[in-house]
């Protein structure tokens, strides 16, 4: 059974859901946006903040912590931007780090995106997860 995370970021129109938890595990991919849906501007560190802001925001509401998350994909569109990134996602995790891929990949979804992530974390028990609604329509 599958469960989406409630949280307060924008709706996409795209159909997904900003997280998923289960069988114990939470999914999610984060992207630079702000509450009104659009790409934050102010080049890669504003982005990466962002990103890792909503990421945080969908941890918490899932009930878990960032020291829950067991593995980060990153995906940044320039070689030069992964420094910047690093030294904002930094700010968001203590040792024991979670596992980390690092991709430079041609571009994103959406044009003016310069990094996006995918995560996952455990979770010891999923069935009594905090503000859940059933992906099942």
């Amino acid at each position: 059974m599958k469960i989406a995370v409630k949280t307060k970021l924008f709706a996409s129109k795209a159909p997904l859901e900003w997280a998923i938890m289960a069988n114990g595990q939470f999914y999610t991919a984060q992207i630079p946006i702000d509450a009104t849906g659009k790409v934050v501007e102010g080049g890669i560190e504003a982005q990466a903040r962002q990103t890792m802001e909503n990421f945080k925001h969908t941890v918490e509401a899932a009930g878990l912590t960032m020291a829950d998350v067991t593995q980060v994909l990153i995906y940044v569109t320039a070689r030069d931007q992964l420094p910047v990134f690093n030294k904002v996602y930094a700010d968001y995790f203590e040792a024991p780090y979670p596992n980390r891929a690092a991709m430079i990949v041609a571009g994103l979804a959406r044009e003016e995106m310069l990094c996006e992530i995918v995560a996952y974390a455990a979770h010891p028990d999923a069935a009594s997860l905090p503000e859940r609604e059933s992906s099942a329509s």
